[in-house]
């Protein structure tokens, strides 16, 4: 399905037609990945443009690292370096924020620090469905919201296995999805292989979730994962057409 994510300064995405991709540009020294390596402007502004070159639609400065164990940081430092990653629940006064500057807002689900319902799915609609009630109540209109199923915040390997096998189910909710495998711990799981080297299955993952649904991934690769999701519009492109020529033969 086709539709618009409404950003601020009257900018649109389309969402639908073709996969977007997130790149992701973190300026900490502790990413559990490419921590340290654009903590410079210079070198921060050169790995952006090298994204955008490769087909990046969105860059994603992140300013504090999220890995598990990682030290948080004080307002003033994150701010320096350009994050809520708790759907709104830890700081609610973020929706009425984005409803007020009309900004695009990713809602993400995750399992830190509360009690979860063991069923992958489950749990993602009932802590989804929370967060969007607080969006409500804040007047953000529904076209700026984009959810995403927080892959890797506290969840285990087959917790991240199962919610990409039965991703479809969470369509339910109506909103456009945003994904974030990228070199994820589950993914090391799968394949033994260490965060710099797991880009072919995070694309092997983006091609995956592209076809059950999703519509933006956030990837540290731009090119392989461009290229990969490539091949999956051609797949839905496929579903598409031959769905209008089976409705078309129908109607003869």
């Amino acid at each position: 399905m086709n539709r618009e994510w409404l950003l601020a300064h009257g900018r649109v995405l389309m969402l639908g037609p073709r996969a977007l991709i997130m790149g992701v540009l973190n300026v900490t020294p502790d990413s559990f990945s490419d921590g340290g390596l654009h903590l410079s402007s210079d070198n921060a502004v050169d790995a952006a443009r090298r994204m955008i070159e490769q087909g990046a639609d969105i860059i994603d400065i992140g300013g504090e690292s999220t890995r598990p164990g990682a030290e948080p940081v004080d307002a003033a430092t994150e701010q320096a370096r350009v994050n809520d990653v708790w759907g709104l629940q830890r700081e609610p006064a973020i929706a009425g924020l984005a409803a007020r500057t009309r900004a695009g807002l990713v809602i993400m689900h995750t399992g830190r620090g509360r009690e979860r319902n063991p069923d992958v799915i489950a749990d993602q609609l009932s802590f989804l469905r929370r967060s969007l009630e607080i969006a409500a109540r804040a007047g953000l209109p529904e076209g700026q919201i984009v959810l995403d199923p927080g892959f890797g915040f506290a969840k285990v390997a087959r917790e991240d296995v199962a919610l990409m096998a039965r991703f479809a189910e969470l369509l339910e909710l109506g909103h456009p999805w945003l994904v974030g495998t990228s070199r994820k711990r589950f993914i090391g799981a799968l394949t033994g292989r260490d965060p710099q080297h797991r880009d072919v299955g995070t694309a092997a993952t983006s091609v995956a979730l592209r076809l059950a649904g999703a519509d933006i991934f956030r990837v540290h690769d731009v090119a392989i994962n461009r290229d990969a999701l490539a091949v999956a519009d051609a797949i839905l492109a496929g579903r598409r057409n031959d769905a209008d020529g089976t409705e078309g033969r129908k109607c003869i």
